[in-house]
């Protein structure tokens, strides 16, 4: 009769999709084909985590047959099964020798244990250290999902193996895709990594690359070492880019990356990333620099080639409702973001901020001291628009509620500066600003709706620096009048079968404010006008910031409703749609912006559809009955399937003010159960070309995965620059590559459907 090979550890503990249970087929991946189910103990009925520890534990054996030696050995046969405290095996035959402790196993024999499993053909095992030595070995890792083979296995205690003539995986039993294999393999699990000698990355047993020795994770502890290159190709950053980040893991409170990388055409660039956790927050650092930028040195007459940029941000939380922050970023040129940059989402800011503060919070009240201030790194941008620094700013907000009156108080003092030696006028002006803004309220509430009437004192005064068109010390007080009310409609009815709530929420929102119609003698420190949208129709005041005051003499009217799923407590649908009226033209303007002599505001509107649980429709719009035009515009769906694998966004956004029509799509869309396509593409109406593109494919199977995607994006000077990124994930030794962690700003649900694909993944 012919001899059948034993299985391996991998081969007993694997089963098919068909035969795991509902809930491992739930959590497994479509393109997972099973998956690792721990076998049963067949020593006992005691549970390993009950037993006590192996060097203390007495040896329990079982067999068929037993000869015994007295004081000497002990033969055992057929069907052997033994234990000792947290280690068990069986195998054919054994013999155990009382006088050195050491018991050797005949195979095929298996050996179970917190979370592994080892067979082989014949081992032997010390009772007194634990340690058990098999030849011609495999092994499974239950909780990485790592397999493998050995020459020879030493199983030292219950965390610590140590593999010879090894390969190792995270591909299920029938499959190598991808291997390492090494002279000398140790497994520490726990340490919670693994180190190799004389490696060998195969991929589809051809050897790819070779390595004199590595070290590899083998759960989610951090350990120093070097992690899995970066790479990709930029037109931005004129050409081929390859990344080696190290990192150290220093204390268990803090460590750092540190990343080399050439970039072709520029040099050798390295970034630098430190990162400080105390028990009041967590701190981070990173730093850039390139000593010699050979591309740049080319485009830029006189320039010496030194580039670099640091990043500071701290978060603190010191109890009581007391919060610390900071954030500090500077650059050594305007072009250092774009071309050193190395992600998909080019950052096009033209100011970086420098803010820090602390922060107190409760129930009632609110307090704020920061200073903050700016770099501006576009040349292009006029002195007289720069933005002003604030050094400080405090603020305070409070709330006194006695049941039947309620009674707040919003302040602010600020010290605006900004250089403007080169300035004049109104742009030359430092200074001082206090702001206080007490208000008295009425609230009330009631299941049908609600009412609330208010009285406010809007008072700010000025003491202002290098200011020559009047009086520097002057203040402003404007009386305020406000009266919000809702009525609150509901009734239950029926569509296919499915109860549902509707809604019918009528709102007026009144508004007075006294305010004198000519401010524009007062510098304009961070003052802007907001955007008209929904939520506009229930502010009084058409300007942020404190410079300005708006008139006010209007009254909005206002009309919600909603359709609630009465089985599953979701919003279906709700629709919006309002309309200010104006009694009395708007005078105060912010020098000649703001201001307005029409009766009406555009309607403006909002609509959401859930029509399903994964499917989401938003739009919302202005819509001027007079002109008779849509003044702007933006209109979205949305839609994901349960598990995220389909992803799909189309949008329109439309602004009559800036000329601006874009038409954006984007997509996951799998092509089979292991390639996906991944694309977005924006299309500019007025400048009648694209401006954005995205595309890739993305495989998947349930050892390894590859990313690489094309991107194209419009730059400052209406250019196409283009991007080619990659990711490669070997799964359980981690990935390299650039692509997924950037394609989430770009596709949406994109960063949900990773955290699936990662999180619940299993072979």
């Amino acid at each position: 009769m012919a001899n059948t090979r034993a299985p391996s550890a991998a081969e007993m503990d694997w089963h098919p999709r068909s035969e795991l249970p509902a809930a491992a087929q739930a959590a497994l991946p479509v393109f997972c084909d099973g998956g690792y189910l721990p076998g049963v103990s067949s020593v006992g009925d005691m549970p390993l985590t009950e037993q006590p520890e192996t060097d203390s534990a007495p040896l329990q054996a079982s067999a068929l047959n037993a000869r015994y030696q007295l004081d000497t050995e002990l033969f055992l046969e057929g069907d052997v099964r033994l234990r000792q405290g947290t280690f068990q095996a069986s195998g054919s035959a054994a013999r155990f020798n009382q006088q050195s402790g050491e018991l050797l196993l005949q195979g095929p024999l298996v050996s179970r244990g917190n979370g592994f499993l080892l067979t082989g053909e014949s081992a032997l095992y010390a009772t007194g250290s634990g340690q058990m030595d098999i030849n011609t070995a495999t092994f499974l890792l239950h909780g990485p999902e790592l397999r493998g083979r050995a020459a020879s296995l030493s199983r030292v205690g219950d965390n610590q193996v140590l593999i010879t003539d090894g390969l190792i995986t995270s591909c299920g039993p029938a499959s190598n895709d991808w291997a390492v294999v090494a002279s000398d393999i140790e497994l520490d699990r726990a340490e919670g990594f693994g180190s190799a000698r004389h490696v060998r990355l195969e991929v589809l047993d051809t050897p790819v690359l070779y390595w004199p020795y590595i070290t590899f994770p083998i759960d989610d502890r951090r350990k120093t070492g070097f992690l899995y290159p970066r790479f990709g190709s930029s037109s931005a950053g004129s050409g081929a880019y390859l990344a080696l980040p190290y990192y150290l893991n220093l204390a268990p409170h803090y460590d750092a990356t540190l990343t080399p990388q050439y970039i072709h055409g520029r040099g050798l660039f390295t970034e630098a990333e430190g990162r400080y956790l105390s028990h009041f927050g967590e701190s981070v650092l990173q730093l850039g620099y390139i000593r010699r930028d050979s591309d740049f040195r080319a485009e830029t007459p006189g320039a010496d080639g030194e580039r670099w940029a640091l990043d500071f941000s701290t978060r603190a939380s010191f109890g009581a409702g007391w919060r610390g922050y900071g954030d500090y970023s500077v650059v050594s040129d305007e072009d250092y973001l774009s071309d050193l940059n190395l992600s998909l989402g080019i950052d096009q800011a033209t100011h970086l901020q420098r803010r820090g503060g602390i922060r107190y919070q409760s129930e009632d009240h609110y307090f704020d001291a920061y200073l903050n201030g700016y770099q501006t790194i576009k040349e292009r941008i006029a002195e007289e628009s720069k933005p002003y620094a604030q050094l400080p700013e405090i603020v305070y907000a409070g709330t006194l509620d006695t049941g039947w009156l309620e009674a707040s108080l919003d302040s602010q003092y600020t010290w605006f500066y900004r250089d403007n030696e080169t300035l004049a006028g109104l742009d030359r002006a430092n200074g001082h600003r206090w702001r206080a803004i007490p208000e008295v309220a009425l609230p009330m509430h009631a299941l049908w709706g609600f009412s609330r009437p208010s009285v406010s004192l809007d008072y700010t005064r000025y003491q202002l620096e290098d200011y020559s068109l009047g009086k520097a010390h002057f203040d402003r007080t404007v009386p305020v009048f406000e009266w919000d009310n809702g009525l609150y409609f509901d009734r239950r009815s029926q569509f296919l079968e499915i109860p549902y709530n509707q809604t019918l929420e009528p709102r007026l929102y009144y508004a007075w404010a006294d305010a004198e119609a000519d401010q524009n003698h007062i510098p304009d420190f961070d003052t802007g006008i907001r955007s008209f949208r929904f939520e506009q129709l229930f502010r009084r005041d058409r300007f942020t910031g404190g410079d300005r005051v708006g008139d006010a003499n209007q009254l909005t009217v206002a009309l919600t409703s909603r359709f609630n799923d009465l089985l599953t407590g979701a919003e279906r649908a709700r629709v919006s749609v309002g309309q200010v009226r104006y009694f009395d033209d708007q005078d105060v303007s912010l020098f000649g912006a703001g201001a307005a002599g029409r009766s009406r505001s555009p309607l403006a509107a909002e609509l959401v559809l859930n029509p399903i649980d994964y499917l989401e429709i938003r739009s919302s719009g202005l819509w001027d009955h007079e002109t008779r035009e849509t003044e702007e515009g933006r209109s979205e769906l949305l839609f994901h399937t349960g598990d995220y694998r389909y992803l799909a966004s189309l949008g329109h956004t439309y602004s009559r003010a800036d000329d601006l029509e874009q038409t954006d799509m984007g997509t996951v869309f799998p092509v089979t159960d292991r390639l996906s396509a991944i694309g977005r593409w924006v299309w500019d109406s007025g400048l009648d070309r694209t401006v954005g593109t995205l595309a890739g494919l993305e495989y998947n199977n349930c050892c390894w995965s590859v990313q690489v995607v094309h991107q194209n994006y419009l730059t400052d000077d209406q250019q196409l620059d283009t991007r080619l990124l990659f990711r490669v994930e070997l799964k359980g030794l981690g990935g390299s590559g650039g692509a997924s962690d950037n394609i989430a700003d770009a596709i949406y649900g994109y960063d949900e459907r990773e955290r699936r694909r990662f999180g619940t993944a299993r072979r």
